[in-house]
């Protein structure tokens, strides 16, 4: 296609001309608009708070609480499944004779280890997720009890 052949290009509009502004001054000028600011109501009692917040050792220990809580839970119930998924191993070492059974035509072995391993791990990720949670909002609920 060549260039003579070619759609001319589209034209800007030209602003229209108002009554209050001279033509050709160019566009009016823009008004910066300011939002009031909302006050927020604070959630937080003050003492805890400012603990927290000004990072004190009132706010440090209660953090570092908090943190030893979840490691704790955390470490038990990786201690669940090493015990409930590496133990099944030493039980068929130790005892040959349970790791030759079979149910419904599978072996126990491959039925424990390919099959029912998913849901036990499911349940004790569910359980972590419970008990996380509840620690936190003990947390919450220790960071928002009234001062006395």
């Amino acid at each position: 296609m060549a260039a003579e052949d070619a759609p001319p290009a589209p034209r800007r509009p030209e602003p229209a001309a108002t009554s209050d502004s001279p033509v050709g001054s160019g566009p009016p000028a823009r008004t910066r608009v300011v939002l009031a600011e909302v006050s927020r109501r604070s959630r937080w009692p003050a003492g805890t708070h400012t603990e927290l917040t000004q990072q004190t050792r009132v706010g440090e220990a209660l953090v570092r609480g908090l943190v030893r809580a979840q490691l704790a839970l955390a470490l038990q119930l990786s201690a669940v499944v090493m015990v409930g998924l590496g133990g099944l191993p030493w039980l068929f070492a130790i005892a040959p004779s349970v790791g030759r059974m079979t149910v419904l035509g599978v072996n126990l072995p491959w039925l424990l280890l390919g099959v029912l391993s998913f849901p036990f791990l499911v349940a004790v990720g569910w359980t972590y997720v419970r008990l996380a949670e509840r620690n936190e909002q003990d947390f919450t609920d220790l960071v928002q009890r009234p001062e006395r």
